[in-house]
């Protein structure tokens, strides 16, 4: 470093004489060795099916339609993916949505399981790509929520808060409630009112008004809501709300 006559300092070059830095000696580098297929293989495998149980559990499961209570909008032996991401986010089921929800208060009765299937079902179910043969859940609509008032009348159709629903989902040749009237009933907070779309064959909230629960289908038992037929594939189809119940 130099000084100059204003008394500034400045660095002073290199000049030619003065001697090069070492150069660095770069050591080689080990070659990555490959490893075999087969044992890359079960690393995969597992890393499929932890991500296979994540989705199971947090964002999409297959469910099978095990009876005609949601003719014809769901056909028995219909496949459907049903949404489990939703309510991490704080969503909660709206009127007209179909739902798959536990079984609330013994609303399957003493009603065993369908028998298992074969081992690749089995295993298929265990990581949620198929439904699983065990699984005790039902699935109807949304008809209400809670705070609402519903009105189910023989010979008269849903009403909702005072207004009467239009529902071309009913099954052919079902009434809306002619078979199980119930009166007027209002859904407590944090429940729901369900309904099958098979109105003279759905044991749903109009046969258990009088049982334990009233009927309500508790928001903590429900699973997620189905979006969409994905199975087979002639009856692939989404499930969007009526229009209906925009008016509700």
């Amino acid at each position: 470093m130099t000084t100059g006559e204003d008394g500034r300092t400045g660095v002073r070059g290199t000049g030619e004489d003065e001697p090069e830095a070492p150069a660095r000696r770069r050591r080689p580098r080990k070659a990555r060795t490959q490893r075999p297929w087969w044992q890359e293989l079960p690393i995969l495998v597992v890393v499929a099916l932890v991500m296979a149980l994540g989705i199971k559990t947090f964002f999409v499961q297959a469910f099978s339609i095990p009876s005609g209570s949601m003719q014809d909008t769901l056909q028995v032996g219909d496949r459907v993916l049903v949404d489990k991401l939703t309510p991490w986010f704080g969503a909660t089921p709206q009127r007209g949505e179909v739902v798959v929800f536990r079984d609330p208060g013994r609303w399957l009765g003493d009603q065993p399981p369908p028998a298992g299937g074969n081992v690749l079902t089995k295993a298929l179910a265990f990581v949620g790509l198929a439904p699983s043969s065990d699984e005790q859940d039902l699935i109807k609509r949304v008809i209400a929520v809670g705070g609402d008032t519903v009105e189910c009348e023989r010979g008269k159709p849903v009403t909702v808060n005072g207004k009467a629903l239009d529902e071309p989902y009913i099954y052919p040749g079902a009434t809306p409630c002619d078979d199980i009237p119930v009166g007027k009933v209002t859904v407590p907070e944090d429940h729901l009112w369900v309904m099958g779309d098979h109105r003279n064959a759905s044991q749903d909230s109009r046969a258990h008004v009088d049982e334990p629960g009233g009927g309500f289908v508790p928001l903590d038992d429900v699973v997620g809501r189905a979006f969409v037929v994905a199975w087979p594939v002639p009856r692939w189809s989404t499930l969007p709300v009526p229009a209906t119940f925009d008016r509700s």
